[in-house]
């Protein structure tokens, strides 16, 4: 059985903090091989053309030959919801243990995900810390902890690992915010990315 992660998201833009994520995730569990999905029509954001970040996608991940990205959700109308996504791909990927990444925000609002209970016991969970917020890896771990009880006291059993990676403070609304005020993002996105999105003139008002 072959061991996969599906790496769901927006990517608005894709950033050097989602690719650590990624790679932080190929060496602490026994994944063969990262699918990134961007997502067609987010339930909760309002975002860039799709063509556009996946096009940013492509660039920023094109050089690793462990990662590889997705249209999955093209062929699918309507919200995109991750249950849906990952029903898709094992119907492309049988015989798959399957992984999931995401961040910790997220990771905590799973329970009132669109089927959150039933996909919480479809695939094993790896949970980034949050970037940006401060915590330590022993309040992550409680808050995750919290999830979980939550689900078993609605009878739903979830596996979880958390992510040990290096913080960076870098977040895709930090990134837009600087493009929005004329700053530099040098450093902060792959710069296959950063030209893409200057030649496009994404992000400005």
């Amino acid at each position: 059985m072959q061991q996969l992660a599906i790496f769901g998201g927006t990517f608005d833009p894709i950033h050097w903090g989602h690719l650590l994520i990624a790679e932080t995730a190929l060496h602490q569990v026994p994944v063969e091989q990262i699918i990134w999905v961007p997502s067609l029509n987010p339930p909760h954001k309002q975002a860039v053309a799709f063509e556009h970040r996946l096009e940013m996608l492509k660039l920023a991940t094109k050089d690793h030959p462990k990662f590889t990205v997705s249209v999955i959700e093209v062929n699918r109308p309507g919200t995109s919801y991750a249950i849906n996504t990952l029903i898709d791909l094992s119907a492309a990927y049988p015989n798959t243990h399957w992984y999931w990444i995401v961040g910790l925000d997220a990771f905590q609002t799973l329970p009132r995900w669109y089927c959150g209970h039933e996909l919480a016991q479809m695939c094993y969970w790896l949970i980034a810390p949050r970037l940006l917020g401060g915590e330590t890896i022993a309040q992550s771990e409680s808050i995750c902890k919290q999830v979980e009880q939550q689900l078993k006291n609605q009878c739903v059993s979830i596996q979880w690992q958390l992510l040990h990676i290096p913080l960076a403070g870098v977040s895709s609304s930090n990134i837009r915010q600087l493009i929005r005020t004329n700053q530099s993002i040098r450093y902060l996105v792959t710069e296959s990315v950063r030209l893409y999105i200057t030649a496009h003139n994404l992000y400005r008002k």
